[in-house]
């Protein structure tokens, strides 16, 4: 049994009830992870969130409904879980560029969305360096910012943040880190649909601490957990966009773990990322999954 397996029995179940009630957390029951971690396992694998394929299927099925004549537009409508027929038809237009009720009148060119089944293709057998760290709660302290989530190239979004850790502000957060992982650290939280390019995310320059601290920083607090650390180098950030591509379609589906849903950490060696083989950690919050 594997996580690609039981996904796709998720998958199955989705089909099943698109014309009721989808129960998120059956649906993660018979994944046997976290709706959580089948929710970002999802978005990375498909490169859409959930809500947005749920939706699509139910506007497909939509367009073989109003074919049959029989069907009232109210009552597709209704069985697809829109609580209005105005409601209804936006979304329907904009998916298929017309309106639900040029169905009926035949002859119209609509979007076809077929159902989703996962598979692990295998790519050359490429090693990942990681290891399993266990971890105390703790903070993160420093600088926040909400921006948007770059799956290709330097993030810009980034360089207001960066720009306001002066050598003094550096300094002071050097003096409080006590733990790894150590030096400045560039961490992620909050996802509204990780994993999904354009989706927004609370962005953290600073240090990892368990002291007491004092002044007008961001303090985000860490739960106790396990943390799967990952080992790049090469060209950044491309080595670095890589490794976190073969993490969720490589790593995950056959680690034995599963997100906890907890921030995610990037330490780099240093400000200066011209070399050739620079040197980068990944640290991804993680539990051990049912499938074992």
């Amino acid at each position: 049994m594997n996580i690609i397996l039981q996904m796709n029995k998720a998958m199955t179940y989705i089909e099943e009830n698109l014309m009721g009630e989808i129960d998120f957390e059956e649906m993660s029951r018979i994944a046997c992870c976290s709706e959580y971690h089948f929710r970002r396992m999802f978005s990375f694998l498909a490169g859409m969130s959930l809500g947005e394929y749920i939706r699509r299927r139910k506007l497909s099925l939509a367009a073989v409904l109003l074919n049959n004549q029989d069907n009232k537009i109210i009552d597709v409508a209704l069985q697809l879980g829109y609580n209005s027929p105005d409601a209804f038809t936006k979304a329907f237009q904009a998916m298929h560029g017309i309106a639900p009720s040029n169905v009926k009148k035949g002859n119209t060119t609509l979007k076809a969305f077929p159902p989703m089944t996962f598979q692990l293709t295998i790519k050359g057998g490429n090693e990942m360096d990681y290891r399993i760290v266990e971890k105390d709660p703790f903070k993160i302290v420093g600088l926040k910012k909400r921006i948007t989530l770059i799956f290709e190239g330097v993030n810009h979004q980034m360089d207001s943040l960066v720009e306001s850790l002066t050598d003094e502000r550096i300094k002071y957060l050097k003096s409080l880190c006590n733990i790894e992982p150590s030096g400045i650290l560039s961490v992620s939280a909050n996802f509204s649909e990780r994993s999904v390019e354009g989706s927004e995310l609370d962005q953290y320059i600073g240090i990892a601490t368990t002291k007491q601290v004092s002044g007008h920083w961001e303090v985000l607090e860490v739960d106790a957990t396990s943390w799967a650390v990952f080992s790049v180098v090469g060209e950044f950030p491309k080595a670095l966009q890589d490794t976190w591509a073969r993490i969720y379609g490589e790593w995950f589906p056959t680690s034995g773990y599963e997100l906890t849903g907890g921030p995610e950490i990037l330490w780099n060696e240093s400000s200066d990322t011209s070399k050739h083989d620079y040197k980068s950690e990944i640290w991804i919050p993680v539990r051990k999954s049912n499938l074992i």
